[in-house]
């Protein structure tokens, strides 16, 4: 066993070299990462943003309004809102799109699909939020816990460095 004793400029360049080093190793790795969050961010926001795609894929039909009376009703009902409509003693739920000039109407097992098809979506974006939490959390542990902590409890044998 050989023993070498370092000076304190010698080991504090030393623990730079290492800091600098793991840096080096981990850099790809964290922009991988930021990569990927962000194209799942993208992604997720790409292909679930829209509430009619969520009616359609839940099984409500997308119906024109083709004629003068269905745009004035078309127009009175609340945008951004499923409505409840009876007609001829049954129950429909009935969804705007004015732009596109349709509604969207569905029974209740349409209306049932929709809302999972709105829970998976909340579910799947609560974990990208906690992906992105755990991220982030990672990367600020890393800067106050990391390898230049271990030197704050070993002080006294910081000048020692045993090789086998």
């Amino acid at each position: 066993m050989q023993i070498v004793l370092l000076s304190d400029a010698d080991a504090k360049q030393r623990n730079k070299e290492k800091r600098k080093t793991m840096n080096e190793i981990f850099k790809p790795i964290r922009i991988l990462s930021v990569i990927a969050l962000l194209a799942l961010a993208t992604g997720c926001a790409t292909t679930s943003t829209s509430r009619t795609d969520m009616l359609s894929a839940a099984g409500f039909q997308s119906l024109p309004a083709d004629t003068p009376q269905k745009q004035e009703l078309l127009k009175t009902l609340p945008t951004g809102q499923l409505s409840l409509a009876t007609w001829q003693g049954e129950t429909f739920y009935v969804q705007p799109d004015v732009p596109n000039n349709r509604v969207f109407v569905g029974r209740q097992r349409e209306f049932q699909a929709y809302q999972q098809l709105r829970l998976a979506r909340q579910i799947s974006n609560d974990n990208l939020r906690a992906a992105q939490m755990n991220q982030h959390a990672m990367h600020t542990w890393n800067r106050g816990w990391g390898p230049s902590m271990h030197n704050c409890f070993h002080r006294r044998s910081h000048r020692r460095v045993h090789r086998w």
